[in-house]
């Protein structure tokens, strides 16, 4: 029985919606851009309740009677739920929380922000409160594992990442996504989920398909596509069997594909080809809600008989397994053992590691019975023979299995944290389309690199003493620094040119006013910085090269360590390095601080940087009066 597609009705206001079911599937909660929270008992309710929660609302998520939603004020809200009535706030971030979830048992809600920071906060106690950093871009969607082991995320730097929650590092990082700067400029929001109970699998929407990655090995298992899919998939949610899957996409599409035979069970339209942004699968029965862009609400019904699925007998369904592992030669369609909640699971390997010996036995177990001629009885009695040797054999077999031993790092104690790379005051992140290359007391640099334009402009906070500049970025510089005398460039090598050095000394009083310096080969520019006559450049070879402004290289530095930062003032120049590997989430940093005068002398040797407890450095430089700030 195909799906019945309910007509779409008003919900909010034009913009990103969302929606949810609660816990029995008795209400639809859904919320937008015009900052309501609506509780529609069914698609026919012409009075929902309506609960304004702030000027917007990105993201709601519902659970044991606590509804939280991500709110325009940078905060993560909590409600009660169906009264509507204030309980504080979770968590705050310093722009939009994009998206907001639950975990399996409503303790734990996770929330991803344009600040590129997801964190995971107890609902009990939010000061109970875990921050993971690495992505360079606003986060889009989150998704917890159903065991609380893990929590995934995808970003607009284009990656889907996925995080142990437990000493918060991450698993696997997969570049899958097209980057972009915010999530308005999103080709899509890429709601990723993990298939329930289990957490087998997870799936990822990834342009006109969706991917399915396994579970702790991180390989990628299958692809679901349709040759009706002709735009990007937006959002994908399960069936509460973790049996079926839907997604829709940006024009309007919604498709339901049963996993185990990756056939499309359902394709459904929209009335009116709005993306579609919301989605949530009824708790107990075959019903999906979706929202759109433009602040609809929809229902589809009969999308499939989870209830005839339910009631029918064990014998029955156990039978059409054993049918499907007839196949499992087949790679491309192993799906069966890892679909089912009831398969028998060997050992659980972490993160990467897959035993194929186990496999391998588990897999003649299972297939013994293949011998048997299935023309030679009845069908009824054949079922039976199967179930009653299959079930001997694999009892049999597992004993035979040799003990498995937990895979686990034989190192338990403190772990080294990834270096923090480095960056320029005042910027923003390299992979953005448009940026900012520095923003400081004298100026900003911005760079534009996009299909109509890759070029720099350099504008004066005092335009009557210097005019805006447009500069051509052939070269695809990624760090600058602006003062009263120059603006210094810098790009990485590639396979046909050197890294270079670039200075625009607009203050000089002859005609040589631009000069430019190669690196020697496998040497980067990472930092460069200006000061009063002189420029500086650290680079991956360990190195701080000065220069005077006017493109004579002074002196070369032995750098203690990988850079971090450079900052100028005057004749004064701080530098933050790496002076060890921290552990634990910590930054082991170091600094010198050097005058550059005529008496040159070293100020600060080496000495300790501190940081807060898992803080990373984000920025570097002087007060007006020369302190360092």
């Amino acid at each position: 029985m195909p799906a019945t597609q309910k007509p779409m009705r008003y919900g909010h206001t034009e913009g990103h919606t969302d929606v949810c079911f609660d816990d029995s599937g008795s209400c639809i909660v859904t919320c937008g851009s015009d900052g309501d929270v609506r509780i529609w008992e069914d698609l026919d309710d012409d009075d929902p309740k309506s609960i304004s929660v702030g000027e917007k609302a990105y993201s709601c998520a519902l659970k044991n009677g606590r509804l939280v939603t991500a709110v325009s004020n940078n905060t993560v809200q909590v409600h009660t739920f169906p009264e509507g009535a204030p309980d504080g706030i979770l968590t705050r971030f310093t722009t939009n929380a994009n998206h907001v979830v639950f975990n399996g048992d409503g303790t734990k809600v996770a929330a991803g922000s344009g600040d590129f920071l997801i964190k995971i906060v107890d609902v009990m106690d939010s000061s109970q409160q875990k921050t993971f950093r690495g992505h360079d871009a606003p986060v889009l969607s989150l998704s917890f594992d159903p065991k609380d082991i893990f929590v995934a995320s995808a970003s607009c730097d284009g990656s889907v990442r996925v995080w142990q929650i437990s000493d918060q590092t991450c698993a696997v990082t997969w570049l899958l996504l097209q980057k972009c700067n915010d999530v308005i400029n999103a080709k899509s929001i890429c709601r990723l989920a993990w298939q329930p109970k289990s957490g087998k699998l997870l799936a990822v929407p990834v342009d006109k398909s969706v991917k399915l990655y396994r579970r702790e090995t991180w390989t990628h298992q299958l692809d679901l596509s349709d040759s009706a899919i002709s735009q990007s998939l937006n959002v994908v949610t399960w069936s509460p069997c973790g049996r079926y899957l839907a997604a829709g996409s940006i024009n309007g599409l919604i498709i339901v594909w049963n996993v185990e035979t990756k056939g499309c069970m359902e394709r459904v339209k929209h009335e009116k080809g709005y993306a579609i942004c919301g989605l949530a699968w009824h708790p107990t029965c075959g019903r999906i809600s979706y929202t759109d862009a433009e602040g609809n609400l929809g229902l589809l019904e009969n999308v499939c008989e989870l209830s005839d699925k339910a009631s029918s007998s064990k014998v029955s369904s156990r039978v059409e397994k054993e049918y499907g592992d007839l196949f499992d030669g087949d790679d491309t369609s192993d799906t069966d053992g890892f679909l089912e909640d009831s398969a028998v699971e060997v050992s659980s390997f972490p993160k990467g590691t897959v035993n194929d010996e186990d496999d391998d036995d588990l897999m003649v177990a299972s297939s013994h019975f293949l011998e048997d001629d299935e023309n030679s009885v009845d069908g009824t009695v054949l079922k039976s023979a199967l179930l009653k040797e299959e079930e001997e054999d694999l009892a049999g077999s597992l004993q035979d299995l040799p003990p498995v031993t937990s895979q686990r790092p034989l190192w338990d104690g403190p772990r080294p944290t990834p270096r923090q790379r480095p960056f320029q005051s005042g910027s923003t992140p390299a992979h953005l389309t448009h940026r900012f290359m520095v923003w400081n007391s004298v100026g900003i640099i911005r760079c534009y690199n996009d299909e109509q334009d890759n070029a720099i402009d350099v504008e004066f906070h005092d335009t009557s003493i210097h005019h805006t500049t447009h500069l051509s970025n052939t070269f695809n510089y990624t760090v600058a620094d602006l003062s009263h005398e120059a603006v210094l460039l810098a790009c990485e090598s590639s396979d046909d040119l050197a890294s270079k050095l670039h200075c625009l000394h607009f203050s000089s009083w002859d005609s040589s006013k631009e000069w430019m310096v190669d690196m020697p080969p496998h040497e980067d520019v990472e930092a460069v910085c200006l000061g009063q006559g002189w420029a500086a450049a650290a680079t991956s070879a360990l190195l701080l090269r000065l220069f005077t402004v006017g493109g004579v290289q002074k002196e070369v530095f032995s750098l203690p360590g990988p850079v971090v930062s450079l900052a100028g003032h005057g004749e004064q120049l701080l530098i933050v390095y790496h002076r060890g590997t921290g552990f634990d989430g910590d930054q082991c940093l170091g600094m010198q601080l050097l005058e550059l005068g005529q008496k040159k002398r070293q100020i600060l040797r080496g000495d300790p940087l501190p940081l807060s407890r898992g803080a990373r450095l984000t920025w570097l430089g002087f007060s007006a009066e020369g302190k360092i700030g």
